[in-house]
């Protein structure tokens, strides 16, 4: 039962992902923590099922990885200190919900972060537990 629920979830991340990339972008600017309309059902559950994922350590260590650097599943596997096996079924995950790409360089399948919301969102996740875990007081 769980597992199919995953699976939803993660074609459900993928399909809404596809859906927003084919969308004309709006003229760059400053990326905006501010989300000013009230956000619609898929929108909210796009957003769980993202949080999903991230609640699995090790796929949150892959992708604090990925946010610093493109790597190949040795190197993912060496800075995590996971199996192989592991780090491929969890990038497997990734990129099924569209939350990381693959790119072949020779014989190796080279992973990255699809988008730099991904990237803030981690690293703000990895921020607000590194205040819990040093006692450092939360920023207003």
């Amino acid at each position: 039962m769980a597992a199919q629920r995953t699976r939803h979830t993660m074609r459900g991340i993928a399909e809404y992902t596809a859906h927003m990339s084919t969308r004309e972008s709006p003229p760059a600017a400053e990326p905006s923590l501010v989300h000013e309309a009230p956000p619609s059902t898929d929108q909210l559950g796009v957003a769980a099922g993202v949080f999903q994922l991230l609640s699995d350590a090790t796929r949150l260590h892959l992708l604090w990885v990925l946010a610093q650097h493109d790597a190949d599943v040795g190197q993912l596997t060496q800075a995590c200190g996971a199996s192989r096996t592991a780090v491929s079924q969890h990038l497997a995950k990734l990129r099924l919900a569209g939350l990381v790409e693959a790119r072949k360089q020779a014989r190796h399948s080279v992973y990255r972060l699809r988008d730099g919301h991904l990237r803030r969102l981690v690293l703000e996740a990895l921020n607000h537990a590194d205040h819990t875990v040093t006692g450092e007081p939360p920023h207003a």
